[in-house]
C-alpha cells in the first residue's frame, strides 16, 4: 500500500503559483491647463531641458475629463511654455513617477 501511494504521488507534478513583478512606469506626466481660457484649445510650444515640443491646452473646468498628459521624464527640469514669442510659464520643475503635474497658463 505504501508502494503504491509512493509511486501515485511521484507522478504529481506541483503546479506552484509564478509571480510576477510588474511596476509602475517611471515618467510622468504634464497637463497644460488655461485658468482663463485665453489659450483654450491653442497649440502653445512646450521645452523641456532644450527639447521642444507642441502640446495642446485645455480649459480648467474640463482638464480631468478631456485634457491630454503630455510624458515627461522624472527628475527636476527646466520647463518653458511660450506661445507666437512670448513666454507664458518658465520654471524648474520636479517631477515625480506617475506623477501628473499641471501647468497654469493664463
Amino acid at each position: 500500500m505504501l508502494a503504491l501511494l509512493t509511486t501515485l504521488l511521484a507522478g504529481c507534478k506541483i503546479y506552484a503559483p509564478v509571480e510576477q513583478a510588474t511596476g509602475k512606469e517611471d515618467v510622468a506626466y504634464l497637463l497644460f491647463v488655461s485658468e482663463g481660457g485665453a489659450y483654450k484649445n491653442k497649440n502653445v510650444s512646450v521645452s523641456l531641458d532644450g527639447q521642444s515640443y507642441e502640446a495642446k491646452v485645455v480649459k480648467k473646468k474640463t482638464s480631468n475629463r478631456r485634457g491630454t498628459q503630455y510624458t515627461a521624464p522624472t527628475g527636476t527640469h527646466q520647463l518653458t511654455v511660450s506661445s507666437q514669442g512670448q513666454t507664458l510659464y518658465s520654471k524648474k520643475v520636479f517631477l515625480s513617477t506617475q506623477e501628473v503635474k499641471t501647468i497654469s497658463l493664463p
